[in-house]
């Protein structure tokens, strides 16, 4: 569960993120709104990098804004950005297993990755160099990286831009699979209404980093502020 309260980034005049309340308990989250909404700061915080000037923020009851970025990961936090971050000169497996070296025990490392390789599919290419791999498998890497450990929240930041509806659809499936087989809480960020339609059981809704709306996806797409601000109807 996630549980914004009073939250305020300040940049200079401008506040990206302003007096937000919101608390999020559904295993995979949507977050959306027009550009400029907040949409990406509000990561930013939760990932620990940008401070706000106010508010706090917990995981499951536990205080995140005390954390350095790092210990939040070793928390359970991970995410996946808009640009892959994959390293081009390392294998598939390499990618996962770097991240397990920071946050996974040393007798376990291999286990966890084969864990995560299993799930996101790439056993085959698992020696694979990270520059040899299409967008898709890109994608499935960065995946494979956010269950590596113990995941406590996934952060999703468009996680199927660029990919055909079938090769998206195969994603969607794997992240709906995440709360039950880690038990982690995914918050997906993406323009695409009907990904999120489809993969997410509540949205919320940020325009001009105020909360516009919040509820079970259905209900809020359907809300006619909600339409007017980010679908641009009247």
């Amino acid at each position: 569960m996630i549980a914004i309260d009073n939250l305020v980034v300040q940049f200079g005049g401008v506040k990206p993120i302003n007096q937000l309340t919101a608390t999020l308990t559904a295993p995979v989250a949507g977050l959306i709104g027009p550009n400029g909404a907040g949409k990406t700061t509000l990561l930013n915080v939760l990932s620990g990098f940008v401070r706000p000037v106010q508010g706090s923020v917990a995981l499951n009851g536990n205080g995140l804004l005390e954390m350095t970025p790092l210990q939040r990961v070793r928390a359970g936090l991970r995410r996946s950005f808009q640009t892959e971050q994959v390293v081009e000169d390392l294998t598939v497996a390499d990618n996962l297993a770097a991240i397990a070296d920071h946050i996974v025990p040393s007798p376990q490392r291999a286990e966890a990755v084969d864990r995560a390789l299993a799930f996101i599919g790439l056993r085959p290419v698992a020696d694979k160099l990270g520059q040899s791999l299409n967008l898709f498998q890109r994608r499935l890497v960065e995946l494979g990286k956010c269950v590596i450990g113990k995941p406590s929240l996934i952060l999703l930041d468009e996680p199927a831009a660029g990919l055909t509806d079938e090769e998206g659809g195969a994603l969607r499936e794997l992240v709906l699979r995440i709360p039950t087989e880690f038990s982690a809480q995914v918050l997906v960020i993406d323009h695409d209404v009907e990904l999120i339609r489809a993969m997410c059981s509540e949205t919320m809704v940020l325009d001009y980093g105020k909360l516009l709306a919040l509820g079970p996806t259905e209900t809020v797409l359907a809300d006619p502020d909600v339409r007017r601000a980010y679908l641009g109807e009247l």
